[in-house]
């Protein structure tokens, strides 16, 4: 656990922190988990052969990557998000190559 003040801010960051194997600075995070989620990560961690750690940061990475790239979560100002419903609201201009390909059967329905 980090205790953070002035005496003690150098040693407690130095302790915390070591070198991963690209000799990037890494941060020993501690997380509150239950027995038995510690367990199902290191049944995980063991048939991969990977540290705990390494297991949930690669995890959590990949998990975060998910989230950003889903799309369905975007923010937008007042006044950009007004301008996006309305151009929702408006009725589509009339395509007539668009209005083919949806009538077209697909191959595997001929």
């Amino acid at each position: 656990m980090l205790t953070i003040n002035k005496n003690s801010r150098a040693k407690n960051l130095k302790e915390a922190s070591h070198n991963d194997k690209r000799g990037q600075a890494r941060r020993n995070d501690q997380l509150a988990a239950s027995q038995k989620q510690k367990l199902l990560i290191d049944r995980a961690t063991e048939l991969l052969g990977r540290t705990r750690s390494d297991f949930m940061l690669e995890t959590a990475c990949r998990e975060a990557e998910m989230v950003l790239l889903d799309g369905r979560y975007f923010g937008l100002s007042p006044d950009a998000f007004k301008r996006f419903t309305v151009m929702l609201d408006k009725p589509p201009a009339s395509n007539l190559k668009l209005r083919r390909l949806l009538q077209t059967k697909a191959p595997w329905e001929t």
